[in-house]
């Protein structure tokens, strides 16, 4: 083990972050350990809620796109081979159980935003091998980038696309003079995805795509019937990726 993941274990063990049944590792590859804020924002079932009324265009999705990839230094590259944490597909793609040929245009033409569903029932960590793929006591589906070895299992288990894998280093079309300093890049042969943004969590802020959404996206704890992901699900008709697979997306599209 190398002086920076003692360094981590040493900060940020797994009583100081509260998460009992989480493996004694994390997805953190800097030399400086993360600390856990006394603001960290809690919850013992993360959920978001999509409102695709109001993403409509190429100009809605960019933002949010730009606040999560910026931050989590994804890279941009120029090929079939980019990594995508957060991005936008056309329905078909998306949601391929419905077969309604009367659809209206409105719903049929329309592009929808994807991200990690973070799965109540995450086949990606029951194929993983080295338990470098992980579900948190909160619900966050975790990738530990230490323990990865590429195999790519996790991938070909997850139904969602949600995972890409680095065949090539990804620092290489990092932009230096942008690169967030506070998390981690990563390597060649890793995979990695949406992380719900744990790290603000634990520093008491909601997640960057939620932030530049402007309230096309809500976040907070499916259990608490007092969550405003709560309120808005009762009160809107929503729909989730695949219902049939049994995977239980804790992500939600408002229709």
């Amino acid at each position: 083990m190398d002086t920076s993941r003692r360094k981590f274990l040493t900060y940020a063990g797994v009583s100081v972050l509260g998460l009992a049944a989480m493996p004694a590792v994390d997805a953190w590859a800097s030399d400086t350990p993360y600390v856990v804020s006394s603001k960290q924002l809690k919850a013992t079932r993360w959920a978001m809620v999509v409102d695709t009324t109001k993403l409509n265009s190429e100009a809605d999705f960019a933002p949010l796109i730009e606040a999560c990839h910026s931050i989590h230094n994804v890279p941009d590259i120029p090929t079939k081979q980019n990594i995508k944490w957060i991005w936008y597909d056309e329905r078909e793609r998306v949601f391929p159980d419905d077969e309604n040929p009367y659809m209206a245009e409105a719903f049929e033409h329309k592009n929808y935003l994807l991200l990690c569903n973070h799965c109540f029932e995450p086949p990606c960590v029951r194929v993983c091998p080295t338990k470098a793929t992980f579900k948190r006591e909160d619900g966050i589906v975790m990738m530990d980038f230490h323990r990865c070895i590429g195999c790519r299992y996790c991938m070909a288990g997850c139904p969602y696309g949600a995972r890409s894998f680095n065949f090539m280093d990804p620092r290489l079309h990092l932009d230096a003079a942008k690169e967030n300093k506070e998390f981690p890049t990563r390597t060649k042969g890793v995979v990695e995805k949406c992380n719900f943004c744990y790290e603000r969590l634990a520093d008491g802020k909601l997640p960057a795509c939620v932030e530049a959404s402007k309230g096309a996206l809500i976040f907070g704890d499916l259990d608490d019937p007092k969550s405003e992901v709560r309120k808005v699900l009762k009160e809107r008709y929503s729909i989730r990726r695949k219902p049939s697979i049994g995977t239980q997306p804790n992500v939600y599209y408002l229709i």
